[in-house]
Formats: structure tokens, sequence, C-alpha cells
């Protein structure tokens, strides 16, 4: 049986993901201070990130329209996964479902299997699970099994973040003004972490570079049976900092692999500059 994986451009993945074929990206529109960028493979973080700082407002995304998914669906395979964001932090859950539909009134009768998740994540936890799908689609599972475990596989995920710029986060009105101020002066980085699909903090350090520890020490502590899974990372312009997390993680325990990418443009959005987000 043939297949892809749909996704929305919060799922960050490297050139070699890319390259199998197996995935394609339907991509969200990023707005800042007036200009509006498609969230593809031409989007320039280090220009974006430097509209960010110099606007006032708060950056936005918005979704995909249904249409935009319906004719993701369009091809020959078979199957078709779709995973987008949390559909607490986002309308592309919607959209894709919607687009599923009307996919299918418009094709009543080519037999198609199109199944929709929520990731209850985002970023590289959206890439864990189309990793998850490909394997369990190696393994020679039928549509419904693979339904199935990527559920499973959904409900036990793990994702953390720590960000090292809390301006998007006030721009957005999540922080008073004066909270964004005590942060900054006292060098306070929040660890947040996703539960099933809603943001919430877990714990805070003075400086990056213990915060970073507390995720690295959380995911040792929290993780379950480790050397069946892979620590994924994505990091907003900060690729020394991603590994500075994997090295303290494997002072701790050992997964089973690991995955490293740049954030593309949504997570950028949220991470901005300096910005890490884990998940396995």
């Amino acid at each position: 049986m043939s297949y892809k994986i749909i996704g929305d451009s919060c799922m960050d993945c490297t050139p070699e993901l890319l390259a199998t074929g197996k995935i394609k990206l339907v991509p969200l529109i990023l707005e800042v201070g007036g200009m509006r960028v498609t969230d593809d493979e031409n989007f320039d973080q280090g220009s974006f990130l430097k509209a960010v700082s110099e606007c006032e407002d708060a950056a936005k995304t918005a979704c995909p329209s249904p249409q935009a998914f319906m004719e993701a669906y369009e091809g020959e395979e078979e199957r078709v996964y779709c995973v987008t964001l949390s559909q607490h932090l986002s309308g592309s859950f919607n959209a894709a479902t919607l687009g599923r539909e009307m996919y299918y009134e418009e094709h009543e009768e080519d037999g198609k299997k199109i199944a929709v998740f929520s990731s209850d994540s985002a970023s590289v936890g959206e890439t864990l699970i189309a990793m998850k799908i490909m394997e369990l689609e190696r393994e020679g599972m039928s549509f419904e099994e693979v339904c199935e475990q990527v559920a499973e596989y959904i409900y036990n995920q793990t994702t953390y973040f720590v960000l090292d710029n809390l301006e998007t986060l006030r721009k957005n009105g999540r922080l008073t003004g004066l909270t964004a101020l005590v942060a900054s002066v006292l060098n306070i980085k929040p660890l947040m972490a996703g539960d099933h699909g809603v943001i919430v903090k877990v714990g805070q350090e003075r400086g990056t570079k213990r915060a970073l520890q507390k995720m690295a020490a959380n995911c040792a502590l929290n993780v379950k049976n480790p050397e069946k899974r892979i620590f994924a990372i994505a990091h907003c312009n900060c690729r020394e900092r991603a590994e500075f997390v994997i090295r303290e993680v494997k002072k701790m325990v050992s997964f089973k692999d690991y995955y490293v990418t740049n954030t593309a443009g949504v997570s950028t959005v949220y991470a901005n500059d300096g910005g890490i987000i884990v998940s396995y």
C-alpha cells in the first residue's frame, strides 16, 4: 500500500527527512509588521527574526485553508496521514479535518483512506509522529493498526521548551509587562511543557544554562523506555544550545536515537531567537 504524510509547516523537518519523499508540508502564513511570509522552503529565519525584534506588535500565524489540505490529499497514494499542530493552539487541525470532508465529497469512489491527527504538540513533536507513522508503515501494519498505534504514541509523548526571549509572549498578552520586566531583569527562564496539547509552566531557573539543565533532568526523570524512543530537539538559531542539551541528557539516560533541526517559520515565531524545543 502506498502512503504519504501531510503536515502543517510547524512540523520541523531536516532536509534528509523531507528527501524521503514521504512528507509534504502545507504552509501557514506568518505576519509581522504588515509583512506576510509563507512558511515554506524559502523562509529566511534571519530576516524574519530581525523583523520580529524591530516590531512592537506581536508576530502572528494564520493556519492553512481547508482547500490547501484537500489539495494536499490528492494523488495516487492509497493512505494519507495528516499531522497538525495541537488543536488547542491552532486552527490547523480543524482545517485539515474539513479538507478531508471536502476531499471525500469530490472523490466518493476512489477508496483513499485519510486520517487526521492533532499532535497535541508542535514542532518536533509533530515530526516524531510522522517518523512513527513511517516506522509502522515499514512494519506492514494495516491502516487501522497504524492509526491506533499513532493515537497511543501521541498520548504518551512529552514536549518541553525553554524560551530565551519572552518578547513574543509579552506582545501576545501571555505575560504582563511587569512580569516580563522582572523576568528580564532577574534573567528568569521558564521551563514549559505540553500537557495533552495545552501549554503549562513546570518550573523556572535563573539563566538559560540552568533552565536547559533542568529541562534535560526532567527528560531523564520522566522518560519511559528511552531505548525505544527518539529524542528530538528543535532550536531557533542556536544549535550549540541544542547540542548542550543532548550532552546533558546523555549523562543521565540513553535514547535510541537523536534528531536535531533548526526551527522553520511557525516554531520560530513562538520559540523566538535562542529558543529550544524537545520532544520524545
